[in-house]
């Protein structure tokens, strides 16, 4: 990982294990102080050309714990509006010596094409449909709270699977580990070949048979910006596909929910669920921190 953070997918087990480690000692509840100067000097750009509320909020908060500085910059407040290139917005911020930069695009492979260009350490904050990695991370770690392994877990990913990166990355991380995994959802947001992806993938088109027994549910959005036409109405999603309380009895009794966020309501996912004592959404905000933390230290420092 010295030249960066691009996906999961290229990482063994024992690097992901390591990070999960070390990102558990920077926990509050783990942690004596909030702040440390391990990466003082240090300085990341976070480059968003997609909106972000969690993501990017994290690793400024994660950067400036651990000393370093941190400088946001959005699609909007860019010269990409004016007509500037990627390369080009990159090179120019490579010339400014930054030790890191954290990127969002919404092209998949877009963090992957730059790395070619700069010696700058980049980390792929989700590029397109392909990748969220340092999402699976947080996600590993928040089951790992509760969990004292993810081998033979059963973690059901509902929703739009088709143009969902958190979907990729948490099914090449958890397949590494052993968990059996069941994508659900539309057949038309459930490409058959991503069950080809890893070992122990199966697919299913009823949210009773993808819990059932299950140990995680993982909720995703409806993302309706990256769909040409939307196949389902909210109330119709909801009926087929939305998580609901009567849901709960059929998974495993200690049975733990997520959600990247942002949750739609009454869409993805009830309130009664979203708010219960099952629900881990806001564990998985709060790891988000913890977690690039230990992605940056482990990238930046010597």
């Amino acid at each position: 990982m010295a030249g960066g953070l691009l996906g999961i997918e290229s990482l063994e087990r024992t690097e992901i294990e390591s990070i999960l480690d070390r990102a558990k000692s920077f926990q509050p509840q783990q942690s004596a102080s909030r702040k440390s100067d391990l990466l003082r000097g240090r300085m990341i750009v976070n480059l968003f050309f997609e909106a972000s509320t969690r993501t990017r909020t994290s690793f400024e908060i994660a950067a400036k714990r651990l000393g370093a500085d941190a400088i946001s910059i959005t699609a909007s407040g860019s010269s990409v509006t004016k007509g500037e290139s990627l390369v080009d917005t990159l090179n120019t911020l490579g010339a400014m010596r930054p030790d890191a930069i954290v990127m969002r695009h919404a092209a998949s492979g877009a963090p992957h094409f730059l790395a070619r260009y700069l010696p700058t350490p980049i980390i792929n904050a989700g590029d397109g449909t392909h990748e969220h990695p340092t999402q699976a991370l947080l996600d590993a770690r928040t089951i790992l709270d509760r969990r004292s392994t993810l081998e033979g877990l059963k973690v059901a990913i509902i929703g739009d699977i088709a143009h969902s990166r958190v979907a990729r990355s948490n099914l090449f991380l958890l397949s590494k580990f052993g968990s059996r995994i069941v994508l659900c959802g539309p057949a038309s947001l459930v490409p058959p070949e991503l069950a080809q992806l890893a070992a122990g993938v199966t697919i299913a088109h009823r949210i009773e048979e993808a819990i059932r027994e299950a140990d995680v549910i993982m909720m995703l959005r409806v993302q309706l910006e990256r769909q040409h036409e939307a196949a389902f109405s909210a109330n119709e999603y909801f009926q087929f596909y939305g998580l609901r309380l009567e849901h709960m009895s059929l998974a495993s009794p200690d049975a733990i929910v997520m959600h990247p966020g942002p949750i739609n309501r009454g869409r993805e996912i009830s309130s009664e669920v979203a708010d219960s004592q099952r629900s881990v959404i806001l564990n998985q905000v709060e790891n988000g921190i913890s977690v690039r933390m230990a992605v940056l230290e482990r990238i930046l420092s010597n």
